[in-house]
């Protein structure tokens, strides 16, 4: 795992934005793994102030989301495809058709989960895969749990997700209670990850899965077996890890 020490959000955002970038220049046709939340805001801005200056496009660029909310429109200020046309999709010059964002409103989510993992795999999967972390250690919304779960499947959200997002919403009532979420498999399968993290509230679900035992019950763990991984962090986050002795 290939680690960057960052001062402060903005300069992880700068940072997790470049290697966004990299790959774009180095395979314009590249199947992006996107993420969502607070996290990645700061890396989109960085990434859109940089194709309006002319320096990048997204002309061929091909995305695929971790997840969604079950129960929410395309259109509601709280999906995850309003977050990413908002932030990014609609400000630069990618091709709607190439985006693709799990859909909270599916009837057959079985079909559709089956759908979303088959779409994955033709592409040869994913060459670049954005992720946050959680303060559970979850990744895209694969929860803490007894074992890893493979596909892209329909998640009953942790109390603490619950309340991490409830930020977002009018009050913690309105927040969903499930999401659809990319699994394991597409997430290991893909070329390379680069895992974003900032704040000191993410200190320990970073020291835990960077430096801790691989267990879904801190779902990043996992990647710990992955070949390629770069993690990109501030020095809050990194601060557990740090201090674990683990030289960065």
């Amino acid at each position: 795992m290939k680690i960057f020490r960052e001062k402060d959000y903005d300069a992880m955002s700068r940072r997790a934005a470049t290697v966004i970038a990299g790959e774009i220049v180095h395979n314009p046709s590249c199947l992006l793994g996107l993420a969502t939340g607070s996290t990645p805001e700061g890396t989109y801005k960085y990434l859109v102030d940089w194709y309006k200056q002319g320096l990048l496009s997204f002309q061929s660029v091909r995305s695929v989301n971790l997840d969604e909310y079950v129960g929410l429109a395309p259109d509601h200020d709280q999906s995850y495809r309003y977050f990413m046309q908002s932030n990014l999709f609609d400000h630069v010059d990618i091709v709607p058709e190439n985006t693709r964002v799990p859909d909270g409103l599916t009837k057959d989510a079985l079909a559709f989960c089956a759908g979303y993992d088959a779409y994955i795999r033709a592409q040869g999967y994913v060459d670049l895969q954005l992720l946050g972390i959680g303060r559970n250690g979850h990744i895209g919304f694969n929860e803490p749990d007894d074992h890893f779960v493979k596909e892209t499947h329909v998640v009953d959200l942790a109390e603490s997700t619950i309340d991490a997002n409830a930020r977002f919403f009018a009050s913690r009532d309105d927040v969903p209670k499930q999401a659809i979420s990319m699994g394991m498999g597409a997430i290991m399968g893909a070329k390379k990850v680069l895992l974003c993290a900032s704040g000191e509230d993410k200190a320990d679900a970073i020291c835990r899965a960077v430096s801790g035992a691989i267990t879904p019950q801190c779902p990043g763990s996992i990647l710990q077996l992955h070949p390629n991984v770069v993690l990109v962090a501030d020095e809050a986050a990194l601060s557990k890890l740090i201090a674990s002795g683990v030289k960065v």
